[in-house]
């Protein structure tokens, strides 16, 4: 429910761009709380856990009392524990940056987030396109008939 309020009241694109890749990951039935994890800047403690155990991911830091439309004190791209960038300007862009890195070092998607990704780089950047999942197919197939009658 946060997330089509955060959609619907706030005028920031990149707020609405984060709320479309977090309903991509729930539509696809992958939790986006575990590839866009979310502390308070005071949990000091937190953070640096949540970064040592993440494997691939993005981060995002947030004041005490911030609001979901506000933007954050920092978004930063995870890999194996290590943080490789850091004080993005939003969670849109790193994750075309995770991306990027992904294809830059040869890694593989992470398996709990194979059709988000996999979305990302064939029906959003068109490369490899030809190859899709069922589940992925059928998502192309939805969008295509939706733009098609609309």
């Amino acid at each position: 429910m946060q997330l089509v309020t955060a959609m619907a009241q706030s005028d920031n694109v990149e707020v609405k761009r984060e709320s479309v890749l977090r309903a991509l990951c729930l539509y696809l039935i992958e939790e986006p709380d575990d590839l866009i994890r979310e502390y308070m800047v005071s949990d000091v403690a937190a953070i640096q856990q949540g970064i040592d155990g993440t494997v691939l991911g993005i981060y995002t830091t947030r004041v005490e009392g911030a609001e979901v439309m506000d933007h954050p004190a920092d978004v930063g791209v995870v890999i194996e524990g290590v943080v490789v960038l850091e004080d993005l300007a939003s969670v849109s862009l790193a994750i075309a940056l995770l991306l990027g890195l992904i294809y830059a070092f040869n890694l593989s998607y992470p398996p709990k987030f194979r059709y988000t990704f996999e979305v990302i780089q064939k029906l959003f950047l068109d490369l490899d396109a030809n190859k899709l999942s069922h589940k992925v197919q059928a998502l192309k197939t939805k969008l295509f008939s939706e733009l098609e009658s609309g």
